[in-house]
């Protein structure tokens, strides 16, 4: 039948697919391979984001046992209606052998974890494709020593996928005020000019959301958000409402909201949060969204409801829930007998990497 139909309109079929149907097609016949892994075909499927299954992919950390530091756990269908049939994703070699390893973020269906290497001597960065179990591994660049302690220098990083190139991007930055960049199109680390102040800086976590990633920076103590355009490859700093820049910068964090920025600060009481959300336009601004009952907000479901953890004192437990803004009930995702910390990463499945075989880029 597949004879009667144009090749073309077989294609555009094909785009609307999801990723484990792709891989197994491409045994179908030559044209079907060599149009599915050309890059044209996965850029066209990249971008139907909106017809490709989102989840959440859940990672915790035993702070008692050292050695399971960060333990994958769960793939959840990321549509609010909790708790549904999980997966267990399969860890690939380069992502066994890191030492440490913790989760940079996820892009477009990439994810970018970071860990120090055992027998290299250095640390590197993973970037893993679940879906098509491909994973490459990149050394990270020689930052020297503090000129205080001696001690080498280990940057910062964040991870994005630019949303044009499809080419996915990692960039590391020290407090000296070096900003390097690594692109897998050229497989190499390069310097990167910036017009932020020289002054010293703190980085805290990143977010990645469609076109930019996020970190939390202090300033002379003062907290903003600085940005890194994945597309022009630029910088800016944005200011954070006063009562977030002067706030210390252990209750206050940021995650991902719908495509944007969100600030999570610590109510005066420390048993609630306010979730604020960043609105871009000709001047960015943040905005008050709602106050919930709880602290440990670890990120957000694709319709925008937190996902928090919640500690039982009598039973030693964990419990990884969904709170319902609107009902102001709770959907039990996960948990743990005893005191992990989840961390939640959005995910979708892509079909970045295919046709590369796994290797380190040094």
């Amino acid at each position: 039948m597949s004879d009667q139909i144009p090749f073309h309109i077989q294609e555009e079929i094909m785009k609307r697919l999801p990723v484990k149907s792709l891989v197994q097609f491409r045994c179908v016949s030559k044209a079907w391979k060599s149009s599915i892994d050309s890059s044209e075909f996965i850029a066209a499927h990249s971008h139907r984001r909106h017809t490709q299954p989102h989840y959440l992919l859940v990672s915790y950390e035993n702070p008692l046992v050292e050695e399971d530091y960060v333990l994958f756990s769960r793939c959840y269908t990321n549509d609010d209606s909790f708790p549904q049939q999980s997966s267990v994703p399969t860890l690939s070699q380069s992502v066994k052998q890191l030492i440490l390893p913790s989760v940079v973020g996820s892009s477009q269906g990439l994810l970018c974890l970071y860990g120090s290497h055992p027998n290299l001597q250095t640390h590197m960065a993973v970037l893993w494709n679940l879906s098509i179990r491909k994973s490459i591994a990149v050394l990270m660049p020689d930052f020297g020593v503090c000129p205080y302690t001696r001690d080498p220098i280990e940057p910062s990083i964040g991870f994005g996928v630019c949303p044009v190139t499809n080419d996915p991007k990692i960039v590391a930055m020290t407090q000296l005020s070096e900003f390097m960049i690594y692109t897998l199109n050229t497989g190499k680390w390069r310097s990167l000019p910036t017009n932020l102040p020289s002054r010293t800086q703190r980085f805290f976590f990143s977010v990645v959301t469609d076109r930019f990633i996020y970190w939390e920076v202090e300033l002379k103590d003062l907290k903003t958000i600085m940005s890194f355009d994945l597309i022009s490859e630029t910088f800016e700093l944005i200011d954070l409402p006063e009562s977030l820049a002067r706030r210390d910068p252990w209750v206050v964090s940021i995650s991902k909201l719908r495509d944007s920025l969100a600030i999570v600060q610590y109510g005066d009481d420390y048993n609630s949060s306010i979730v604020w959300m960043m609105e871009v336009g000709a001047r960015k601004s943040f905005t008050k969204l709602f106050t919930i009952p709880y602290v440990n907000v670890v990120g957000f479901s694709k319709n925008g409801l937190p996902i928090v953890t919640v500690d039982d004192d009598d039973s030693d437990m964990t419990k990884l829930v969904v709170y319902e803004t609107n009902s102001e009930h709770n959907k039990v995702l996960e948990i743990c007998e005893l005191p992990y910390h989840f961390f939640v990463h959005s995910y979708m499945e892509t079909l970045l990497l295919l046709g590369r075989s796994d290797y380190t880029s040094y």
